[in-house]
């Protein structure tokens, strides 16, 4: 009683508060405003409204500063309350010695809320379940016999829809335009030939388009931001080229599938969806329980909002002989492209017939006995059989063959009513339609389904877990790209915002190419699309195929930092009508160059002298990030300071290094701390300093059983001690060792005193050596019968440490790589976890695959977590009874290890395989170079290996309690640090060289935001859209994308983060993106194609941003 009382007078006291701190705004606007004479003359009437048009504008953002001082109150309240009723009286208690138990961040309950409910299928345990074991099926192989009686369909006719359909790649063993020349431009040709052209095949239904994205995209690989936008591109292109909004998805050859893109899709606007790529067990599985169809549910979600309608084909292929029913020699001979004489025939020597008056009766009842089989493998009696291949419909006589052939079929079952089936030609939308009418009419419902479809096996021990790491240099330049879109697509949209505001008619300053940019974004956009192709960011085209989708990379990222740089430009000025933009020369160079596609950037040198260079750095992220800004400079003596407060940056000075042991004496690499705003652009001088004023790394350099010699004028280099201590770093957040011999990490302290245990070792794979084995490939990992072998020690490493104010660091100098572990000096998240970073180059080796492994005293038992491209994380689990191939899964950005005590969490810049082998092990495949195809279709290895970076965060935190379990999996998220860390990783700050021209514009910082989002929002995207009325031009609407990020209760930062969070799912998005201000705002679909009408919005621009969820708005920004 008395804890409630002195909660209610807390409000009351906040309410106070907030109601006199308004009152005395008010006053002092009143008192600050001149007091107007009694005769003032009438022209006075305008600067009257003028100043009490300034007065309101002043009010309504004291308002909204006061209601983010009531909005952090009221949070802090929240949490105050949750503390008092755990007991602990509104003070933090510690429950163990260890390490303090901070409350938990209130806005990480919400995200628990949403976990709880375990009902339908959850595949983790159905993996459990299964005995992976591979008895011959009969004629379906991998199946079971399948009967039935004949009179199973006398009161409810079987319903069939033929579905004709043409799997184009774009891009595999062709390039995209060989396949378009060669094949798909007579596909499109036929079709419009051979379907009536009385009117539209769209609207007329004789031809749908299906998921509508730009590709079919892989869902191994690919992050969520590329896969959402090139959803979002090839929505938009149908929408304003065809008027059409598809319905219903369509994804019958990625290598497995991911719930990632069902809720991208149902997001989307789309109801329903087909699947092909599934473990052939699970296929079985699915099938003998009628459970091919189920309503696929995020594992996160308790509620069905982000259900859809998923269709599992049952059989092997999406291929004729695999789709009419289970026996594929039968089907076989109902592909009529495959009748004597024509390009393909029946690998099992029976051909098809042309169907006459003699045979339809004999022909029709051996096709019907195949749909009935199929059809006793789903609960309705609606079946949908696809009747298409890869390239199909190339030739004319393919749609004539096919056509002529299955109508005599079908009409022969018309005539014949006893035979209890309807049978015709139609779209999937077609067979979904009459799916859901069938099951509503019956009362039946279909089970609900969480989890994931990885990793995929067509046959066998062949598990494709090969592709989640093949070409691993075109992943990472696949997520350079990405982050280069994002980053130019928010400059770019606040520059046109910026300039309807300057301008007198609210449009684009004339001098400013505005459509030129717009044109280099939409390619930008398209080109990371085609690379999310299942057989682009996969790894799996032929090499010219590879150079090809290389070289659209990398034009899009030198054609998006014009846009990039040319935008900073003009917001940077002071200035305006300075503005020039030069075609051939922007104002503005980035600080490194890319020279060719297969090539790693180089930092460009900056000369520096008396007169200040400015650097100007853009911070992409919504969040002010503490970053270590790296440039390299031809002076080991540089000043930094603040351009506009002319505060110095604390700086460092280390050596470039040409060799491992070799210093380069004409260029040498500056490092300064910089606190970047949300989106700020900040500009920095660096002048040439006095001799030995900057700070410089130290060094101690050896090889075991060698004492390399440095030569360097510069930089102190010194031998370890001989007592063969292990190397030791450590800022006041970390503390770690590592061994002298190897340079590699052995164990890290942190600051709770929680000591752990933590290796870091690299190993080699190898392939099966029998002759008539398969061999690991571009898709499959077969590996060898030895397993891995930990790298030979027989080579010891050079290794380097260095120590200095801003970061420390230990690299490794090995034969097939380098290996450097860094610790930054830094305040916040910035300082808490490890960077590593490996540069990897196996072009030497034949048929082996290199892994770095961390091995812990984590007690993780066989789980740990991977993510689903960087969007939700999903529980693993090792399963002895599988090979070793099939415990990788992919990572896209983010694993981790945890027991009740600490978590291990490894943030990637790029995805790879993951697997945890043992306890405590997380390892990762670096790189794979395979001489051999696998007979996946491909007809090569991957030999086409380059030097390759790689990228991470390794973050260890202490947590508390347990995790939560959904229908027998734990749900879990990332951490608010971990969210954090991951976010400066993917999306780095981007630096930028003015001229060293005396006669500089004078330049200004850029503060777009007041404050930081909150922790948990992401700014996925704020994406201009193209004018509806000009093509190829930019509108005012732009896509601002939001996505709330679930994380974790048993971990809190300690201090906090500067960002706020809030136990409230409501948001108001002018006090987010405050001072801007939006002209209009509607909420909409993911891919902006269904808007809520503006009437449904609240004037205040309050929405609802659940934990895990993306809202989309198409936005007015002023």
């Amino acid at each position: 009683m008395k804890r409630s009382r002195l909660l209610t007078l807390l409000v009351g006291g906040v309410f106070c508060l907030a109601v006199m701190s308004l009152y005395r705004m008010l006053e002092l606007m009143q008192g600050a405003e001149p007091q107007p004479r009694r005769d003032a003359p009438d022209e006075q009437v305008d600067e009257d409204l003028s100043r009490l048009q300034q007065k309101i504008d002043r009010l309504e953002r004291l308002l909204s500063d006061n209601n983010r001082l009531v909005a952090r109150l009221r949070d802090s309240l929240l949490q105050h309350k949750a503390s008092w009723e755990r007991g602990g009286g509104g003070a933090n208690v510690s429950s163990d010695s260890t390490h303090s138990q901070a409350a938990p961040p209130p806005g990480c309950r919400l995200a628990e809320e949403m976990k709880d409910g375990a009902d339908g299928v959850q595949l983790l345990d159905v993996y459990d379940l299964l005995p992976f074991d591979n008895p011959d099926g009969g004629a379906w192989k991998q199946g079971f016999e399948i009967g039935y009686r004949g009179d199973e369909w006398d009161e409810q006719p079987l319903e069939l829809f033929l579905v004709p359909h043409s799997h184009n790649d774009p891009g595999w063993l062709k390039t995209f335009d060989g396949y378009y020349q060669d094949q798909t431009r007579h596909i499109l040709d036929n079709m419009l030939q051979k379907l009536s052209q009385d009117h539209s095949l769209v609207g007329a239904g004789q031809l749908e388009l299906v998921t509508g994205g730009w590709v079919m995209a892989d869902e191994a690989n690919s992050h969520y931001f590329a896969l959402l936008d090139q959803l979002m591109e090839g929505h938009q292109w149908l929408h304003r080229h065809l008027g059409v909004t598809p319905s219903s998805g369509w994804a019958i050859d990625p290598f497995g599938h991911s719930p990632s893109m069902t809720y991208l899709l149902k997001g989307a606007g789309l109801q329903n969806m087909v699947i092909q790529r599934v473990h052939y067990a699970v296929k079985k599985h699915f099938a003998r329980q009628q459970t091919l169809e189920f309503l696929w549910r995020q594992t996160w979600d308790s509620s069905p909002r982000s259900d859809i309608t998923c269709h599992m084909m049952p059989f092997y292929s999406y291929d004729v002989p695999h789709t009419c029913g289970p026996n594929p020699a039968v089907c076989c001979q109902f592909d009529f492209h495959r009748l004597p004489g024509r390009r393909v025939f029946c690998p099992w020597r029976v051909p098809p017939q042309p169907i006459t008056d003699q045979n339809v009766q004999e022909r029709a009842l051996l096709l019907l006995d195949q749909y009935r089989q199929k059809s006793q493998l789903f609960r309705s009696p609606v079946l949908l059989v696809p009747l298409g291949d890869d390239f199909r419909f190339v030739e004319t006589s393919e749609w004539d063959v096919q056509f002529t052939n299955y109508q005599k079929l079908f009409d022969y079952f018309e005539q014949h009513p006893e035979l209890h089936i309807k049978a015709r030609f139609g779209t999937l939308s077609d067979y979904f339609q009459a799916l859901h009418r069938r099951l509503g009419a019956a009362g039946t419902s279909l089970p609900t389904l969480r989890g994931d479809f990885f990793t995929y096996a067509d046959r066998d021990d062949h598990y494709w877990s090969g592709f989640f790491t093949s070409r691993p240099f075109y992943k990472r330049l696949d997520r350079t790209l990405e982050a280069t879109l994002r980053a130019t697509e928010i400059l770019f949209s606040l520059t046109l915002a910026e300039m309807r505001r300057f301008g007198a008619d609210g449009r684009p300053d004339a001098r400013f190419p505005a459509r030129d940019h717009f044109r280099r974004l939409t390619v930008g956009r398209r080109n990371l699309g085609l690379f999310q192709h299942h057989d682009a960011v996969t790894g799996t085209g032929r090499d010219p195929v590879v150079v090809d989708y290389g070289t659209r990379l990398f034009h899009s990222i030198l054609n998006l930092r014009q846009v990039l740089q040319s935008s900073a430009h003009w917001l940077l000025l002071l200035d305006k009508s300075q503005y020039h933009h030069d075609q051939s020369k922007s104002f503005l160079q980035m600080d490194e160059v890319m020279s060719a596609q297969d090539a790693l950037p180089q930092k460009t040198m900056l000369e520096l002298s008396d007169e200040p260079r400015s650097l100007i750095v853009f911070n992409p992220t919504e969040q002010l990030q503490t970053s270590v800004i790296s440039v390299t400079v031809d002076s080991p003596d540089a000043h930094v300071v603040d351009a506009e407060t002319g505060r110095p940056m604390a700086a460092q000075i280390s050596a470039a290094w040409v060799e491992p042991s070799q210093v380069s004496t004409e260029m040498f690499q500056l490092s300064f701390v910089v606190e970047l705003p949300p989106l700020s652009l900040l500009v920095y001088h660096v002048t040439k300093a006095a001799a030995g004023s900057t700070p410089r790394a130290r060094y101690t350099i050896h090889r075991h059983g060698d004492r390399p010699v440095v030569h360097t004028k510069h930089f102190q280099v010194s031998r370890p001690p001989e007592d063969d201590a292990p190397l030791l770093l450590s800022n006041k957040h970390i503390q770690l060792w590592s061994s002298v011999e190897t340079g590699l990490l052995q164990k890290l302290r942190l600051p709770s005193g929680r000591l752990q245990q933590l290796q870091v070792q690299f190993l080699w794979y190898g392939t099966r050596t029998g002759t008539n084995q398969e061999k690991s490939g571009a898709y499959l990992f077969l590996p060898g019968e030895d397993g891995p072998q930990l790298y030979p020690s027989s080579e010891s490493p050079l290794v380097r440490v260095s120590r200095g104010p801003i970061f420390s660091d230990i690299t490794s100098c090995f034969q097939h790589f380098t290996h450097t572990v860094r610790l930054f000096h830094l305040d916040g998240h910035a300082g808490k976890s490890l960077e590593i970073s490996n540069m990897v180059d196996i072009r030497s080796e034949v048929n082996r695959e290199l892994v770095m492994r961390f091995v812990s005293d984590v007690a993780n038992g066989n789980r740990f977590y991977s993510d689903l491209n960087g969007f939700q994380m999903q529980q693993r689990r090792t399963l002895l009874k599988l090979p070793l191939q099939a415990n990788f899964y992919p990572m896209t950005s983010a694993a981790f290890l945890q027991d009740s005590g600490s978590r291990l969490t490894l943030l990637s810049a790029q995805s790879q395989a993951v697997a945890s082998l043992r306890p405590g092990e997380l390892e990762v495949v670096l790189d794979r170079r395979l001489q051999q195809d696998d007979n996946r279709g491909l007809g090569q290895g991957i030999t086409d290996n380059k030097l390759t970076a790689s990228l991470y965060h390794l973050l260890l935190e202490d947590r508390r309690g347990g995790a939560q379990e959904v229908g027998g999996a734990t749900v879990e998220h990332l951490s608010l640090l971990a969210h954090l860390t991951s976010l400066s990783l993917s999306h780095p700050p981007i630096t930028m060289v003015a001229p060293s021209d005396s006669q500089l514009p004078k330049l200004r910082p850029f503060l777009p935001l007041r404050l930081s989002l909150p922790c948990d929002i992401h700014l996925l995207n704020l994406r201009t859209l193209e004018d509806t009325q000009e093509a190829e031009s930019p509108s005012r609407d732009a896509a601002l994308l939001l996505h709330r990020k679930g994380f974790d209760c048993s971990s809190t930062p300690d201090p906090p983060p500067s960002c706020t969070w809030s136990a409230h799912k409501e948001v108001n998005l002018e006090d987010l993106f405050s001072p801007l201000r939006f002209r209009s705002v509607r909420h909409s679909s993911l891919t902006l194609l269904h808007d809520e009408p503006e009437s449904a919005w609240q004037p205040q621009r309050i929405t609802r941003l659940r934990p895990m969820e993306i809202s989309a708005f198409r936005v007015q920004l002023d």
